[in-house]
């Protein structure tokens, strides 16, 4: 299977996060432009959160479509939820624990927030991420950038640099080199616009760290369209190749051509590639390999077609899950068997 060609072709734009280069990034942002930004969850593809060109050259590089909305990133709690039109006292107590993090809080918007960062919707999603050198940015840039995954939009997300230059070549300027993202996954959506919290996306912060906090936490169901946050779509983090999900390693098919994404203790033989997750069976180890070594496998000529079973239901457990059948349903291997599903 010939792979997509990246963007623009592959470029060496790939730099180290010097102060040199953040000042440097800034300038790019200012002047609308967009660039390549390590998170601790994942590489974003950043631009001016308040500048609707930026934001529209964000969709066009990613072409994504405009009716996914965009997080906005910021230096601290104060100027994110500046932005928020109502601030419910859960959302302060909730960025006081978690925040900077992986989580992502959902809220009414200002006017002042382009109506393209929200595709439409009344409602904005704020993070104030942990990762140095996105700090270092969002405090040299002085103000919000919107930061999806730096891919192409459904494909498998970033976690590091090179990856960023593969997928978007020249399309994109300038990518920081921040080294391998610590948390792998996207960041946990928490919409907080109505009477109780609703889990919009599983993700870095845990439902059951936030259970702990809040109590128990209804969860939204993957949509088709009108997402009320990035990664609610059924149809995400695709390879190119077929990946499906079945119950048990025993359904895997030992051929040379196959790729298994492996969690917990290997067997002793294998006819195709393995890439283990985490040979302990740490769900934190995981969720810091998944996208890596999905791509990984994705990447490999010798590989046609891809396998996984689904991970423990708890901890990050629950944010590879999901990622993992939505990357089933968007591959062309198709929706996972419902035997492999464990809602």
């Amino acid at each position: 299977m010939k792979p997509e060609p990246p963007l623009g072709g592959q470029a060496n734009n790939v730099v180290a996060a010097t102060p040199e280069a953040v000042s440097r990034a800034a300038q790019l942002l200012r002047e609308g432009q967009v660039i390549g930004l390590p998170t601790e969850t994942v590489y974003g593809l950043a631009g001016d959160g308040l500048n609707p060109a930026a934001l529209a050259r964000i969709f066009e590089i990613k072409q994504r479509p405009l009716f996914d909305p965009l997080i906005l990133h910021f230096a601290g709690a104060d100027s994110a939820f500046r932005l928020a039109a109502r601030v419910p006292d859960i959302a302060r107590e909730l960025a006081r624990r978690f925040w900077p993090g992986p989580l992502t809080l959902v809220l009414p918007k200002e006017d002042a927030v382009p109506d393209l960062a929200t595709s439409g919707l009344p409602l904005v999603a704020l993070r104030v991420p942990v990762h140095p050198v996105a700090q270092a940015v969002l405090r040299a840039f002085s103000g919000p950038l919107a930061a999806p995954s730096a891919n192409r939009f459904g494909r498998i997300s970033p976690t590091d640099a090179s990856a960023v230059s593969e997928e978007l070549g020249e399309a994109v300027p300038l990518i920081l080199d921040g080294g391998p993202c610590l948390v792998g996954v996207e960041s946990t959506v928490l919409d907080l616009s109505g009477e109780k919290p609703v889990l919009l996306r599983a993700g870095g912060v845990t439902l059951e760290q936030l259970e702990a906090f809040l109590g128990p936490i209804e969860r939204a169901r993957a949509v088709d369209d009108r997402p009320l946050a990035p990664g609610q779509l059924r149809h995400h983090y695709a390879p190119r190749k077929p990946l499906r999900l079945v119950r048990a390693a025993e359904e895997i098919p030992p051929r040379a051509n196959v790729g298994w994404l492996v969690f917990g203790a290997p067997p002793a033989e294998f006819a195709g590639v393995m890439k283990n997750l985490s040979p302990e069976g740490n769900l934190v180890e995981a969720a810091a390999n998944f996208f890596r070594f999905l791509r990984a496998l994705d990447d490999d000529p010798r590989v046609t077609e891809l396998y996984a079973t689904p991970l423990p239901l708890c901890g990050l457990g629950l944010a590879i899950n999901e990622r993992l059948e939505r990357a089933a349903t968007s591959s062309a291997g198709g929706p996972p068997a419902s035997a492999a599903r464990q809602e």
